[in-house]
């Protein structure tokens, strides 16, 4: 099997076994997220945090997001734009929503769109991830191709890139492409994981 085909077939298991998950155990797992990024300073401080709406049994930030409002962060979901780069509008609990081409809500009638280098802090969706900060995502490349700025830039630097997964998603090793864009840090229902702290010995090249 080749890496393509051993890619498509690990994102279809860890897809599947995300939506086996049921009701009681999304909620202890958006309850633990909450306690994982409470370990982030930048979660308390950052202005402009975007996020993303669960879809396909992603995990839910229900329990994250509630609080930044009442510390006057300002909360924002991404939007598709052309050439699958994402912009980002603010968005808040009650706003409208519609579906985008994936049948994923985004904003309704966004008044200001944010380029991702605006962002401080982003909680990036995946399917798979590493402690060195590499992740499977769904195969669209839309966060490579939006933030492929930030891998001309020393890290940790603004954005900061917080994956955010269950904890089962851990894999041993996401092999490197090189457009991927690694995370600074990885939240689960269990951990905050600092991906820097990874020892680069354990690289290997793409």
């Amino acid at each position: 099997m080749d890496a393509t085909a051993q890619r498509r077939e690990l994102r279809q298991r860890l897809a599947e076994q995300r939506r086996a998950l049921s009701p009681a155990e999304r909620i202890a797992a958006a309850q633990g997220l909450r306690r994982s990024l409470e370990q982030l300073p930048e979660y308390f401080t950052d202005a402009r945090v975007a996020g993303y709406w669960a879809s396909h049994g992603e995990l839910p930030l229900n329990l994250v997001i509630p609080p930044l409002a009442n510390r006057g962060q300002q909360f924002l979901l991404p939007v598709i734009g052309r050439g699958k780069h994402l912009r980002f509008a603010p968005w808040q609990s009650g706003d409208a929503v519609q579906p985008n081409r994936h049948g994923i809500p985004e904003p309704a009638a966004p008044g200001e769109l944010l380029e991702p280098f605006q962002l401080d802090l982003v909680l990036v969706p995946l399917l798979g991830f590493d402690r060195r900060g590499h992740r499977l995502g769904h195969g669209g490349g839309y966060y490579d191709r939006s933030f492929a700025f930030l891998n001309e830039q020393v890290r940790p630097t603004e954005p900061l890139l917080v994956g955010i997964a269950y904890d089962f998603q851990e894999l041993e090793i996401v092999n490197k492409e090189p457009w991927d864009v690694a995370l600074d840090f990885v939240a689960t229902n269990r951990e905050l994981i600092d991906c820097s702290m990874s020892d680069p010995e354990l690289e290997t090249p793409a």
